[in-house]
């Protein structure tokens, strides 16, 4: 077989690409950095000849026309496991709606329901064996692939190779279309005092020898400059990050300690600047597993001492956590918060951590509550979660009653808040 011959027969303009899509159809795309954003950047093109177009999605990374503008009704619905600011805007238009999930199980239980006509996702450029890599994600990737009725993949030399469940042969591939972007940077959020109070706590919980999850964010870069002083990490995570590159770097993360993949960092997705991009590059330290097993509970629960870090946006005095809405309104996602929380304390030795601030609106409202807001979804139930930090100390739930949950949550709320909490806990006898 010519490889090179039967790319070139796949090879389209992506105008032509662009009419594959028609009316009820399902189209899924790659995760966030991988997401191919110029066929999303001229999706809306489409818009007269279509109605009723599903586009799954995953945290998306622009301004998508097809998504953000109110005259997309009725021809294009954004479905995502996970809201951005992006999306947030496009939900007051009616043209995105999200899918509530368990990261390693969002694959299954949409292909579930609803087969995809099409997937779009981003890979590096063909090797002599007719192999592309999926390079920034494997979370839903494999899955939609083997599904699809038609693969379509953006090829871009600017993207990373990776190594693990990221290979794709043409022979599995339907069209390509070419591009030379430059794969989306995140801009690296700088900790503040609050953050780094808080990063301080957390890794004062973290032992030598441990197994990290992280995302990104303020607290967690916090958590990653407060792990300096650490020995022999090693990680297993959703999201491979900035901050874990400049762990390895610095000779904290070494994944020598591991039980399970030692000596390699495992994740499902990267996402970051272009050093991270490098680092990830061709490096056979690093593999990208599929959602369904990076983030399932039993093998996260297979690495010793494996601790999770997740961050809320409000908790409750029984410990339920919200971290994905405001009220009734949809914010982020659940992702694979439950995932980590549930497996790291599965873990020999694991741990799991919620850290929040305790305050919201500069001060004037307490993220830990007597009861979460009318609508709020939970995130994570009450019976799965250890230990909650906020700037003002360690809260420890796991194996606690009621009474010595409200006790713990207290002594680390806002003191402006302490009082009338203690007074709630009463009222509504939450004891």
């Amino acid at each position: 077989m010519n490889f090179r011959e039967e790319y070139n027969r796949k090879l389209k303009s992506l105008d032509e690409i662009l009419h594959l899509v028609k009316s009820d159809y399902e189209v899924c795309v790659a995760l966030a950095g991988a997401e191919p954003m110029d066929f999303l950047g001229r999706l809306h093109e489409i818009k007269d000849e279509v109605q009723n177009v599903s586009v799954l999605t995953c945290l998306n990374m622009a301004n998508y026309k097809f998504t953000s503008e109110p005259d997309m009704e009725g021809h294009f619905i954004n479905n995502t496991w996970f809201y951005s600011p992006l999306t947030r805007k496009a939900h007051q238009n009616r043209t995105a709606s999200f899918l509530p999930n368990h990261l390693h199980l969002a694959a299954r239980q949409r292909l579930g329901y609803r087969r995809p006509n099409i997937f779009v996702g981003t890979a590096t450029p063909m090797d002599k064996h007719g192999y592309f890599s999926l390079s920034l994600s494997v979370t839903y990737e494999r899955e939609y692939i083997e599904a699809a009725d038609i693969v379509i993949l953006e090829v871009n030399e600017n993207y990373p190779r990776t190594y693990g469940d990221t290979f794709v042969h043409i022979s599995e591939v339907d069209y390509i279309y070419e591009s030379n972007r430059k794969p989306p940077e995140l801009t690296i959020v700088e900790p503040n005092e609050k953050d780094m109070i808080i990063g301080n706590y957390i890794a004062e919980l973290i032992e030598d020898g441990s197994t990290i999850q992280l995302g990104i964010g303020g607290i967690p870069n916090a958590v990653s400059k407060a792990l300096i002083n650490k020995k022999d990490l090693g990680v297993h995570t959703e999201m491979f990050t900035d901050g874990m590159v400049d762990l390895y770097n610095a000779g904290v993360i070494t994944n020598k300690k591991k039980t399970l993949h030692r000596d390699k960092f495992i994740a499902t997705f990267a996402l970051g600047t272009k050093k991270l991009y490098d680092f990830i590059d061709e490096n056979p330290a690093v593999e990208f597993k599929r959602g369904c097993y990076t983030n399932d509970p039993y093998v996260i629960g297979q690495n010793y001492k494996m601790v999770s870090i997740n961050t809320s946006l409000q908790v409750d005095l029984t410990g339920q956590c919200c971290s994905e809405a405001i009220g009734h309104l949809q914010y982020s996602g659940t992702g694979g918060q439950s995932d980590t929380a549930i497996g790291a304390q599965n873990s020999v030795g694991g741990k799991s951590i919620i850290a929040l601030y305790s305050t919201a609106k500069n001060d004037t409202i307490s993220t830990i509550v007597p009861m979460l807001s009318q609508g709020a979804a939970v995130s994570l139930s009450r019976n799965d979660v250890d230990y909650v930090v906020t700037e003002y100390g360690v809260a420890p739930l796991k194996g606690r009653t009621i009474r010595e949950r409200v006790r713990n949550l207290i002594s680390i709320v806002h003191p402006n808040f302490r009082e009338q909490l203690k007074k709630d806990a009463e009222k509504y006898m939450i004891w």
